[in-house]
């Protein structure tokens, strides 16, 4: 099974930053290995002369190696928190830029036709998956200076002799390849199961959120919390035995060290502060390799996280931009009538019917099962781009945003102006309403709407519907949750509205007073696929 690719453009857009990253990293790999093997060196050299007797203690310039490893010891802070500050740059900077392209493609998806991705299970790919790859970029500049430390190490050793040398040089080149089959045995397994846990436990926690004023109201608190106790057992269980294969992956490090150190001593040759010298310099050499431990580590969480966005990856690209053109209006057939542009119709039927259903699919949120065409085309041959130009919906369950009034109605299409939404909002009868909070357009709502009411949300909806200028609108139960007064006021500027624009309607209504805004009215059970 061939290992799961990285995005092509994580961290890509930050080339420049990652290539100060690597000097950074390179610095602080060999100041650290000529810091651990000057001290050792120094420590040796001071006191064979002090034992020696004065005159040697006499000759021993100790000034030029003591200011050598203060400044080694300051390259190595410096060049060390360079690193770390601009890899972590760059990782972020390419995590958003992930985030933002994937999000993009799923939001242009063919909802007829593309995986059916829960909000739960997008948020955790989008949010704890593509945090997961931090790591591959921030490893980026590590792994070449690691080899590159490892190297000079190597060079230092020579003081020891070559046996020595290349004895380090072999148990160096070895490490990698002992980590990866460690890592592969004591980490893939866990590594599988804490992000299989952790995207189910995402995933039903997100779902369950958008449902809190139902568990709120039926009193379903300990039921819910019940049900996320499975996958949050799981995941702690899985986590502690990636803990465990860490720990031991830890352990192995400083063995191998150790290990490494006592091969070169037992083979050194030369006098003792050379030899010291190649000693610490091996024994720093491990540590240089460090980062692929870290590799190590990871690599099973990071292969997990990629296998899951693959699903995001994969999908097609983010569509053109739309035409500054309005599109030509369509005729919509719908069974044996054929609706002309600006036509007005009603859909009747009993609840449960299907006429949500119908209208879901004439706006190209689902595959159709009753019979459509816009211009003679069945609805399922139908390009979802052209449709989305055709048609705007107003559902029965308004979708907000968490962001501003302004930010919702912005969704409708780009740089839409205050102007526009105003008008929008006083169509609805919501800019009254809106002029009352203290920010105005500014004011911020949750995902539920905040301190909007039902049917609130639900004319605001109905505002960004409007806002998008779409030839087509379809409106499914419009004055659900207003009272008498507001529904007829809503209905007469509707009209209004409708009539001065030219568009055309498709309306669901249960309550008799909107079906006045339809010019016929057709039964579902006539709309036969």
């Amino acid at each position: 099974m061939s290992q799961p690719k990285p995005p092509a453009d994580l961290g890509l857009g930050e080339r420049g930053t990652l290539r100060w990253a690597l000097i950074c990293a390179v610095l602080a790999g060999v100041s650290s290995i000529l810091l651990l093997a000057l001290s050792g060196w120094f420590l040796t050299a001071a006191a064979l002369a002090g034992a020696a007797g004065g005159g040697a203690v006499l000759a021993f310039n100790y000034l030029l190696p003591s200011a050598a490893i203060r400044a080694l010891a300051i390259i190595r802070t410096g060049s060390r928190y360079g690193e770390r500050l601009l890899a972590h740059r760059a990782a972020l900077l390419g995590m958003a830029k992930l985030r933002a392209d994937l999000f993009g493609k799923l939001a242009v998806q063919d909802s007829r036709l593309a995986d059916d991705l829960s909000g739960g299970d997008a948020s955790a790919r989008l949010i704890g998956d593509i945090a997961a790859l931090e790591d591959l970029v921030v490893r980026r500049p590590t792994r070449p200076a690691s080899l590159i430390a490892a190297t000079f190490a190597v060079g230092l050793t020579l003081f020891a002799g070559w046996a020595a040398a290349l004895t380090l040089a072999a148990m160096l080149a070895a490490l990698p390849l002992l980590l990866a089959l460690a890592a592969k045995r004591l980490t893939a397994s866990p590594a599988h199961d804490a992000a299989d846990a952790l995207g189910e436990l995402r995933t039903r926690f997100v779902d369950l959120a958008a449902a809190r004023p139902e568990i709120i109201a039926y009193g379903l608190g300990d039921r819910v919390t019940a049900d996320l106790a499975f996958p949050a057992a799981r995941l702690d269980s899985a986590r502690a035995k990636l803990f465990r294969g860490e720990g031991a992956i830890a352990a192995l490090m400083l063995a191998y060290g150790a290990l490494s150190a006592a091969l070169v001593l037992a083979l050194a040759r030369g006098p003792a502060a050379e030899v010291a010298l190649a000693l610490l310099a091996a024994t720093a050499s491990v540590e240089a390799m460090a980062a692929f431990a870290r590799t190590a580590l990871r690599q099973a969480s990071v292969d997990e996280s990629l296998a899951r966005l693959a699903v995001l990856t994969g999908l097609p690209g983010q569509l053109a931009p739309s035409s500054a053109t309005a599109p030509t209006p369509a005729t919509i057939t719908l069974g044996a009538y054929d609706l002309a542009p600006g036509s007005r119709l009603a859909i009747t039927g009993i609840s449960g019917s299907g006429k949500t259903r119908l209208v879901e699919a004439l706006a190209g949120l689902r595959p159709a099962i009753h019979a459509i065409a816009l211009d003679a085309v069945p609805i399922a041959d139908c390009p979802a781009d052209w449709l989305r130009g055709q048609l705007a919906l107003s559902p029965q369950d308004a979708t907000l945003i968490a962001g501003t009034i302004a930010d919702n109605l912005r969704l409708a299409r780009s740089r839409v102006t205050a102007d526009e939404m105003h008008v929008a909002l006083i169509t609805v009868c919501l800019a009254d309403r809106i002029a009352t909070m203290p920010d105005g357009l500014e004011t911020r709502i949750g995902e539920d709407g905040g301190t909007l009411s039902g049917g609130e949300r639900k004319r605001l909806s109905l505002a960004r519907a409007l806002l998008a200028g779409r030839p087509w609108l379809i409106l499914d139960e419009p004055s659900e949750g207003l009272d008498a007064g507001t529904e007829a006021d809503l209905i007469a500027r509707l009209d209004h509205w409708l009539t001065t624009s030219g568009t055309g309607l498709i309306l669901v209504s249960h309550r008799p007073a909107p079906l006045a805004l339809a010019d016929r009215r057709v039964d579902i059970t006539k709309i036969v696929a």
